[in-house]
């Protein structure tokens, strides 16, 4: 499979600020298979690139979101194979408690906040709730499971046979912990993170920014190191970047915080536009 990234930041990053290497989009992550599938994992304001990049004979892309929080949808609604009747779009993500995937996403798609409404997009679109068991897309099968994020939230692991990505953008593990959990079966993603290929996780915080924001769903550079270990991965991209960080200051607290923590596999800030093969590498 082939992974690249589209957007990487927590939010849109702060204007004026260097961010050629990490840029200034919001989660998008795609991912390529073999056989030409294609799969979105979320919609945040990568996605109109990551869209324009897509064969024009595609006619099938998957849209796999975490949560429907503004940074992981406010791209969706620009995302050019809606707007191709020869497309068949399938969107997955979670309900609530009180409302399904179409009513929570057409808040969105839907005036005042955007003039076409979600049922309106001419190409054919299908929704789908998360977690449903393992989900089979062409050479992929990908599993959904909730993890610890204010709001209905689901990170995802996809294999082909060959690789395993894991995606848990917006995390938390250590919520409530004194110190990082050592038992792996009530840590909150470990069963979609284990011995993964690639691990892409939350690392919007450093060490010493996380206590003043315990709660808020998201994890330290440190704590995504200690969640990579207990997992056992073989490579871990940071991701979620602060958006008031430009890229030496993304740059170095990652460098610091691997220093610090001497993981056993390797560890580096998604960047945007880069990509890797899976199992090859970078």
């Amino acid at each position: 499979m082939k992974v690249t990234f589209y957007g990487t930041r927590g939010s849109l990053a702060t204007p004026g600020r260097a961010t050629e290497r990490y840029g200034g989009n919001t989660s998008c992550v795609l991912v390529r298979g073999e056989d030409g599938s294609a799969l979105v994992l979320d919609a945040g304001t990568g996605i109109r690139a990551a869209g324009a990049d897509l064969p024009r004979d595609l006619r099938r892309v998957d849209i796999l979101l975490t949560h429907l929080h503004m940074d992981h949808i406010q791209g969706l609604g620009f995302f050019g194979p809606l707007y191709n009747p020869r497309v068949e779009v399938h969107l997955w993500g979670p309900a609530s408690a009180t409302a399904a995937l179409d009513a929570r996403l057409s808040r969105y798609l839907s005036p005042p906040l955007f003039p076409v409404l979600l049922r309106d997009l001419p190409c054919r679109l299908h929704l789908h709730h998360v977690p449903c068991g393992e989900i089979k897309i062409g050479p992929f099968t990908i599993v959904a499971q909730s993890v610890c994020h204010p709001g209905p939230t689901v990170g995802y692991r996809l294999a082909d046979g060959r690789a395993v990505l894991t995606y848990i953008p917006d995390h938390e593990p250590a919520l409530g912990a004194r110190h990082f959990p050592e038992d792996p079966e009530w840590t909150s993603g470990w069963e979609l993170a284990r011995d993964a290929d690639l691990l892409v996780h939350d690392a919007q915080y450093t060490r010493e920014e996380y206590p003043s924001h315990l709660g808020w769903g998201h994890s330290s550079l440190h704590d995504a190191l200690a969640f990579g270990a207990l997992a056992r991965v073989r490579r871990l991209v940071f991701f979620h970047h602060d958006p008031a960080r430009d890229d030496h200051a993304v740059s170095a607290a990652a460098e610091a915080a691997v220093v610090d923590a001497r993981p056993a596999f390797s560890a580096m800030p998604a960047a945007e536009g880069e990509s890797f093969d899976l199992p090859a590498g970078p």
